[in-house]
């Protein structure tokens, strides 16, 4: 575990890291149930795919060393929402900023995590891609442009995201990579979890992969007038755009 900070509060991060030089690094964040045994499984993963993984303790600001099971998912719900937002992206912030060095930032997060991940695409520095899987509560951003690629996973039998809100997101936000995983359940990808399916965890982590070693390994997106998320040619050329230049995919 290692220490980092963010706006004067401490909070631990599982770190694992790769053999040998890293390809660059992914930043995990938690679902409900904490930095647990799942969500060190999974940064060990990518440290084995050859990056520097960190998984930060988000809940270590109002309760530290939260490790919750399955049948806890109310108490985790609890301390989610007397966190908020606004601390936590710092914290995605600050983490980031501590591996940096390894090169380009990918941050993938699961349940609350996964949401988490689409706020901070929109409002963290120095990332290359986010993923995001089952996670709830996107219906709440659709509006807002995406400004890095992002991709989603949805679990087709995931009770808190039905099968209409997963149509809506589609629709309005088509900048977004997004799959959907039949017979698959939330918590899908946790090997030791109740809900795991093999079939819908391979499909998605190979997909994950894919897209980390695209934005992170590889040649970054082609920036393109008027492609949503790549839509970001505001850089040099931002002074001689008109207003209206980059309007971005259809809000309905």
């Amino acid at each position: 575990m290692i220490e980092v900070t963010a706006n004067e509060v401490k909070f631990s991060a599982y770190r694992a890291d790769p053999e040998g030089a890293p390809k660059g690094a992914v930043v995990v964040l938690q679902d409900v149930f904490g930095v647990n045994a799942d969500i060190r499984k999974i940064a060990d993963g990518f440290a084995a795919a050859g990056y520097v993984a960190v998984a930060p303790s988000l809940f270590d600001k109002v309760k530290s060393n939260i490790e919750l099971d399955a049948s806890a998912d109310a108490e985790g719900r609890s301390l989610t929402a007397e966190l908020g937002t606004e601390w936590p992206i710092e914290a995605i912030q600050a983490t980031v900023d501590t591996v940096k060095d390894a090169g380009k930032v990918a941050l993938v997060g699961y349940s609350w995590g996964g949401y988490l991940a689409y706020l901070a695409a929109n409002k963290v520095k120095g990332l290359a891609c986010a993923i995001g899987y089952h996670a709830d509560g996107l219906l709440e951003g659709v509006m807002e442009k995406r400004r890095i690629p992002t991709l989603i996973h949805f679990a087709e039998q995931d009770p808190l995201v039905p099968e209409e809100d997963r149509i809506q997101f589609r629709a309005r936000r088509p900048d977004v990579s997004a799959f959907s995983y039949p017979n698959a359940s939330r918590g899908f990808g946790y090997s030791a979890g109740p809900a795991y399916n093999a079939e819908a965890a391979e499909k998605a982590q190979e997909r994950t992969l894919f897209w980390i070693s695209q934005y992170v390994v590889g040649q970054g997106p082609v920036l393109l007038k008027n492609a949503g998320a790549y839509a970001q040619a505001k850089t040099e050329k931002k002074g001689k755009k008109k207003a209206d230049d980059d309007m971005g995919p259809p809000a309905d």
